[in-house]
């Protein structure tokens, strides 16, 4: 058999997980930023089983999704990045409300996610479902989000403790993170190993399989989506369903730490969608020095940000 022959029923070679941590250094490396970024990696997790049956448990939700402000520019459906709604510190939400929660302010992938549907990064509706059905115990009264913070020692050392006292006072069982970009899987991901070595059981619900291992979680639910869609296909209820009930399947069922998980749902029968992602083999030098700009841009516009939060 010739060596470009393949046999019936195996898959193309685009039907692999996406390798968002080198994609992302050959992307900044190509528009001119020369020092690697180094992504948190351990060899083992912390791991909690859960306390008492999932239908007694009080289960929250993580987010690095944002608050929509209207005076902070376009945050809609395939908007450009926007530095300007980035969000530096933990906030919480009521989760007996509805809410707005925008991704603008983080590089998912604006061009195979409409981002019009805000249930595939915060599943809160589903969650509500499924506590009126017995299947889990009270929601948390409060949803809390977790800045996308590119140093590891901020999110060790402020955020995620800030976000274990918050689910102390409201009594959290577990918790169900849901990350959008890259560094958002690598966020969610220390703080599920912060909370789980201090009592709470987690599933992290994502996209970019890369991170989440190396970072070692505890539990990964791994969807082989677009980044932004880790809780479900946008506009599909019963993906939506589907993602979250498997999410809660493997944090009752996980035998031990680094358990992953991979949906069987597919995006799309044809998997080139993945060439697509921060891929610098396809960006002419024009469209890499314009992203170069528009990447100074909106750090001057981020750390305006930062300065007023501060």
């Amino acid at each position: 058999m010739a060596a470009t022959d393949e046999p019936s029923g195996f898959a193309s070679d685009d039907d692999v997980a996406i390798p968002y941590m080198a994609r992302t250094r050959a992307y900044y490396q190509a528009i001119g930023y020369d020092t690697p970024y180094r992504w948190a990696h351990f060899s083992g997790a912390p791991f909690q089983p859960l306390q008492r049956p999932l239908s007694q448990a009080r289960v929250a939700i993580v987010t690095t999704a944002a608050p929509f402000d209207p005076s902070k520019g376009d945050q809609g459906p395939g908007a450009p990045y926007n530095g300007g709604a980035k969000f530096y510190s933990v906030y919480d939400g009521d989760t007996a409300k509805d809410h707005d929660l925008r991704i603008s302010h983080i590089a998912y992938d604006r061009i195979h996610s409409p981002a019009t549907d805000s249930a595939t990064w915060f599943p809160l509706a589903q969650l509500r479902r499924l506590a009126s059905e017995g299947r889990i115990g009270p929601i948390a009264l409060r949803f809390f989000g977790a800045p996308a913070n590119r140093s590891h020692r901020v999110t060790l050392e402020t955020d995620a403790p800030e976000i274990l006292a918050r689910c102390h006072a409201d009594k959290v069982d577990a918790a169900v993170l849901v990350p959008n970009c890259p560094v958002c899987h690598q966020t969610v991901t220390l703080v599920a190993r912060y909370l789980e070595a201090n009592g709470i059981s987690t599933v992290v619900m994502g996209c970019a399989k890369d991170i989440v291992e190396h970072a070692a979680a505890p539990r990964f639910l791994f969807s082989d989506f677009p980044l932004g869609n880790s809780a479900g296909k946008p506009h599909d209820p019963d993906s939506q369903a589907f993602t979250l009930d498997l999410a809660l399947r493997l944090l009752e069922s996980a035998p031990g730490p680094q358990t992953t998980v991979q949906s069987p749902l597919r995006w799309s029968v044809d998997p080139s969608w993945k060439r697509d992602y921060n891929n610098v083999a396809n960006m002419s030098a024009e469209e890499l020095a314009r992203r170069r700009r528009e990447f100074d841009a909106q750090k001057v516009l981020a750390r305006g940000v930062r300065g007023t939060a501060a």
